[in-house]
């Protein structure tokens, strides 16, 4: 069986673009001048620019449906069926996360994808109508690290080693394992991106057909954000849980009684010698010194009590300091601009999240805005939107048609 995959990618690159998948609009010749965008000429007409879109989006899913069933019985299939066991139960967990419903997603999504007569509002519908269904991938995702460390373990065992290489060679697969196991972290952050080269090339750019496509960027737009959300913060869990027990001099409540880590950096501090750990809460800065692997406790100010000063002589300069202890006050200086201005970003957002008085949403986001580094806008349908959908409605339930307007956020 041939393989696309490009063991290179990075599973989980910035933002929400992923290069590597079994489809790159790039790859998509350009459409001719003089010719219309409309989906489909007559029975013998050569497809359209929009009609060669919507059919590589048919082909990818035909594609990566097959890579997936060659995952599970190529490989899940046979380890099941094995007379002695090659992996421990654990390890086979690990390593495959919920591949199998992933690829069941996947076949269903490839049936409709067939069912629509190449009919690009039809397809765009397809993924409104499954939105919540997608919430599978978050687990999968979220356990990805954890299967690259199970592959690991298994190469590193002469006998489970030779097992997968034998699996490779029956499935002729060029690639390993390992390059397969990444498809489904690319495929999600891809529909969205698939979704938006029928926009671009969608003859009028107004009317309910041209609603629906924009429906489907949204919706996987948000699949897209809510999973790099929940990826970010299940790192930012453990890198917590690890700076809690490097932690020296540290007499608090556990870290996680902070929130989520939000920031973590390293700058001097004027009229100290030694550079400073830096670590930003929800709820609390903390600050304190390398020793070795370790950090030893130095200060730390609730963020409900936090000022920030910025420096008007030095660019990279700013102050942190305790409004009603006025001499506990740090002077941080950054790295760079960026730096300075990602931190002074957060800590005011922190301020205003945790200020006693009732600060009304536009006046917040008015202050932000000052920054030049607010972030950008989300789709219509925010994460948090998604989240409470997934939360509350069990997957396979049926999903309300999608509405004949844009939704407004």
């Amino acid at each position: 069986m041939e393989d696309s995959a490009n063991t290179r990618a990075e599973p989980w690159g910035e933002g929400l673009h992923n290069s590597n998948n079994n489809a790159s609009p790039g790859g998509w010749p350009g459409a001719r001048s003089g010719h219309g965008l409309a989906p489909f000429g007559g029975p013998t007409a050569e497809p359209s620019y929009l009609g060669r879109v919507v059919l590589e989006i048919v082909e990818s899913e035909r594609t990566y449906a097959r890579d997936l069933r060659s995952i599970v019985e190529g490989y899940l299939g046979k380890i099941i069926d094995a007379e002695e066991p090659l992996l421990r139960p654990e390890q086979v967990s690990a390593l495959f996360g919920n591949i199998e419903d992933i690829y069941e997603l996947s076949s269903t999504l490839l049936q409709n994808l067939e069912s629509c007569a190449s009919d690009p509002v039809a397809v765009a519908v397809c993924f409104v109508t499954r939105s919540q269904e997608f919430a599978i991938y978050t687990q999968y995702c979220n356990n990805y690290p954890s299967s690259v460390a199970a592959l690991a373990e298994c190469m590193r065992s002469k006998v489970q080693a030779r097992f997968l290489r034998e699996c490779q060679e029956r499935l002729r697969h060029a690639l390993p394992l390992g390059a397969y196991l990444l498809k489904p972290v690319q495929r999600i952050l891809k529909y969205h991106l698939l979704l938006q080269e029928i926009a671009k090339h969608f003859e009028h750019k107004s009317g309910e057909d041209y609603e629906v496509v924009l429906e489907a960027i949204d919706t996987m737009t948000c699949v897209a954000w809510y999973i790099n959300d929940m990826k970010r913060k299940h790192e930012h869990a453990i890198r917590q849980q690890e700076i809690q027990s490097l932690l020296l001099g540290w007499k608090g409540p556990d870290l996680t009684s902070y929130g989520e880590l939000v920031l973590e950096g390293t700058f001097r501090v004027q009229r100290v010698r030694h550079e400073r750990a830096v670590f930003l809460f929800d709820k609390t800065l903390l600050i304190t010194k390398r020793r070795g692997d370790h950090y030893v406790y130095k200060s730390h100010i609730p963020c409900s009590s936090l000022m920030l000063i910025e420096s008007t002589r030095d660019s990279l300069c700013f102050s942190l300091a305790h409004y009603k202890h006025g001499k506990q006050q740090h002077n941080l200086q950054a790295k760079s601009v960026e730096e300075k201005r990602i931190w002074t970003h957060h800590i005011k957002r922190l301020i205003l999240e945790n200020h006693h008085a009732i600060i009304p949403q536009k006046a917040k986001e008015a202050i932000l805005e000052m920054d030049l580094f607010y972030p950008p806008r989300l789709p219509r349908c925010s994460p948090e939107r998604l989240k409470k959908s997934w939360s509350c409605q069990p997957l396979g339930d049926t999903v309300p048609e999608p509405r004949q307007g844009r939704r407004q956020s």
